[in-house]
């Protein structure tokens, strides 16, 4: 029942290891099942894997160790700080091995993210599981080979230097902000709606920054109740109408529900499981989503980023039809008529709706694309070029790169992009059909902070000279200043 193949040393001169207090070898790790997790932080999929991850550490805490290994697509994921950013962010808790030059990735000869692969107790590879595992499938396997190991002997772990909170960050107002909404109700003053991702919360600010209000208890779940006893996991985007604030609660595959007169939450759509690839009309509750991640609304029309089949829909709030609107499931970069085209993890929307435009970002082909609503529409793409094309480059439409990008905003007639990766913001003229860009050096910012190594991961606009970004992984909010002299930029009071 032991494997054949040994496997390869995990120790690497380049390997960064977290959640450890040493770098782990194979030696270490004699005696008990390895599942090796091949992932790499901007892969949604990637992302799906981990509560089965976590459910078979639980299961089997004294039998089984799990191990991640970061193996970058980007070049922004090589850098070591960005990767304990990603494992705070995502609550890994078991050790990971940051391999930034895919050394491990090409000797243990993984070909896509995510791939587990499995290590019997006597250090020899059993075999690997490419993308995300059917969960009871996997944990039922697991639980026969360690019964047979178990009787045999063969289970014997030794202790590890194990030490899970090395990448927890510091307390602060937000954990790792997302989307920032405006909140518009006739006759009263302005707020907005941010969603507070690493507190699994949503919070309403009045226009200066100041804390008016927050929805959910502050840990993962998934309960509709009121005010601060409902639960959200990791929400991600927010859509404003009124005194209702809807939420993308991408860790529970839903759309919810805040009705900010009553304080109640409600589920509009989702059942907190994730669902397959959006195929026909289905009744809200009833609707199986996958990792929603921004929302947008216009005209009782609920318009949603489906991240994880690579998919847009909509939700009509009158019939309470949710509806597929582009996206066939597969991920690449093809335009052409909505549900014939193919999209790359959409992590953000802007809609025009004088223009009856969807404009979105695909994450994974690090581009901007743009959707005719009326009728279905077609899908086209104004910035982008591919899975592995990325860059940080201005000009022309045809020859600018972005890099894993997930905000969009409308604004003038312009759009505002949170370039993720690159850690600034670009600005696509609709126009002259150019993109330059904001936030770098050209910008006078607050105690000389700039969004760099923030993952920016929401923008919005606020008429013609005012901008909040959501800058992700300095646990912030941005207030940006755009005049006539240089951009001015500071961070909203804690």
């Amino acid at each position: 029942m032991l494997g054949l193949a040994p496997a390869p040393e995990l120790q690497r001169d380049d390997g960064r290891w977290f959640n450890v207090s040493r770098p782990l070898c194979l030696a270490d790790l004699r005696g008990r099942l390895i599942i090796l997790d091949f992932w790499t932080s901007c892969c949604v999929n990637c992302l799906h894997v981990l509560p089965t991850l976590r459910r078979i550490e639980e299961l089997f805490s004294d039998s089984v160790l799990v191990i991640g290994v970061h193996s970058p697509k980007y070049p922004a994921e090589q850098d070591a700080a960005n990767v304990a950013h990603a494992i705070a962010r995502h609550n890994i808790r078991h050790p990971v091995v940051h391999d930034p030059q895919l050394s491990l990735w090409q000797e243990y000869g993984i070909a896509a993210w995510p791939t587990l692969v499995f290590i019997g107790p006597d250090g020899h590879i059993l075999g690997d599981l490419p993308g995300e595992p059917a969960t009871e499938k996997l944990i039922s396997g697991i639980g026969e080979m360690i019964r047979c190991w178990r009787a045999s002997g063969s289970i014997c772990p030794r202790p590890l230097p194990l030490d899970p909170d090395g990448c927890a960050p510091a307390a602060g107002r937000f954990r790792f902000p997302a989307k920032i909404k405006p909140l518009h109700r006739p006759g009263a003053s302005k707020l907005w709606a941010i969603a507070d991702s690493g507190h699994h919360q949503v919070v309403i600010c009045d226009d200066d920054g100041r804390e008016i209000r927050r929805f959910g208890c502050g840990t993962p779940g998934f309960l509709d109740l009121a005010d601060d006893a409902c639960a959200f996991n990791s929400p991600q985007g927010l859509a404003c109408n009124g005194s209702r604030v809807y939420v993308a609660d991408t860790g529970n595959h839903a759309i919810r529900r805040i009705d900010l007169e009553t304080g109640t939450v409600c589920t509009v759509a989702g059942t907190g499981e994730r669902g397959p690839v959006l195929e026909c009309t289905r009744r809200g509750r009833d609707a199986q989503l996958a990792s929603v991640w921004d929302l947008e609304y216009a005209d009782g029309t609920l318009f949603f980023a489906n991240a994880g089949t690579h998919q847009l829909g909509r939700i009509d709030l009158g019939t309470d039809e949710v509806v597929p609107l582009a996206g066939t499931g597969d991920e690449d970069l093809v335009d052409g008529v909505a549900r014939e085209a193919q999209l790359a993890q959409p992590t953000g929307l802007a809609l025009d709706a004088a223009a009856r435009i969807l404009y979105f970002v695909d994450s994974e082909t690090s581009s901007v694309r743009a959707i005719d609503i009326a009728d279905g529409g077609r899908v086209r793409t104004l910035v982008g070029a591919g899975l592995f094309e990325c860059g940080r480059r201005n000009g022309a439409f045809a020859h600018a790169r972005l890099q894993h990008c997930r905000g969009i905003t409308c604004w003038r007639d312009r759009l505002v992009v949170a370039d993720s990766y690159n850690g600034i913001l670009r600005i696509l003229d609709l126009r002259a059909r150019q993109v330059s860009e904001l936030g770098g050096e050209d910008c006078c910012w607050a105690n000389d902070q700039r969004l760099k190594g923030g993952d920016p991961a929401g923008v919005t606009a606020d008429g013609d000279h005012r901008l909040l970004v959501a800058d992700t992984n300095h646990h912030r909010l941005v207030e940006m200043t755009v005049g006539d002299d240089l951009p001015s930029a500071r961070v909203w009071s804690a």
